[in-house]
């Protein structure tokens, strides 16, 4: 992978334009839009989106982290687009900061995963017990994915995972100047 900045003129076509809630929906559009791209040694991913599921983005995110390692002379580039929010930035977080752009003014969010459920406890006690574990490891496991992808998002950067986890819960907003500065991303188009 050349990993030297692009100018301006690298994003006027990109090979995936995405926008919207990141969603299954939205997967199957990057699938058959990465798909098309096959023959490109530099594919731009443009992306705009104020969040969604964060399994899609991860599974997005593998699509992207698996291209790379089956065509490292090929360059997969993100640019995000005015917003990128929550699930976008987990996506981002798949490409080497070197390929990480964004447009001026766009803001990146980050913050914690959420958790909307409600535990019913009715039964013998040690099923009771079982119920509640399952709840525990359930929050436990998506922390530990969180965590991994916080720490792939201030790989490289002057962002400490720590400093992500204290700021991650109050949605953390960055705009794209302070991004680059910070260091999570390469430049600003």
């Amino acid at each position: 992978m050349d990993p030297t900045p692009l100018s301006p003129r690298d994003f006027c076509s990109p090979a995936i334009l995405l926008s919207g809630p990141v969603d299954h929906e939205m997967y199957r559009d990057f699938r058959r839009q990465l798909d098309a791209a096959a023959e490109r040694d530099l594919v731009v991913v443009e992306l705009t989106t104020l969040g969604g599921d964060p399994e899609v983005a991860r599974m997005m995110g593998e699509d992207i982290r698996f291209g790379t390692d089956v065509a490292p002379g090929r360059r997969f580039v993100f640019l995000g687009k005015a917003a990128i929010y929550s699930a976008g930035t987990t996506f981002m977080s798949f490409f080497s900061r070197p390929n990480r752009y964004l447009t001026r003014g766009t803001r990146l969010m980050i913050h914690e995963r959420k958790l909307a459920k409600t535990v019913q406890l009715n039964g013998p006690l040690t099923t009771c017990i079982a119920s509640v574990k399952a709840t525990l490891h359930e929050i436990e496991s998506s922390i530990e994915i969180q965590n991994e992808g916080f720490a792939n998002l201030v790989r490289g950067s002057r962002v400490t995972l720590d400093e992500v986890l204290r700021r991650a819960p109050e949605n953390w907003y960055i705009e794209a100047g302070q991004a680059q500065e910070l260091g999570l991303i390469e430049g600003v188009v």
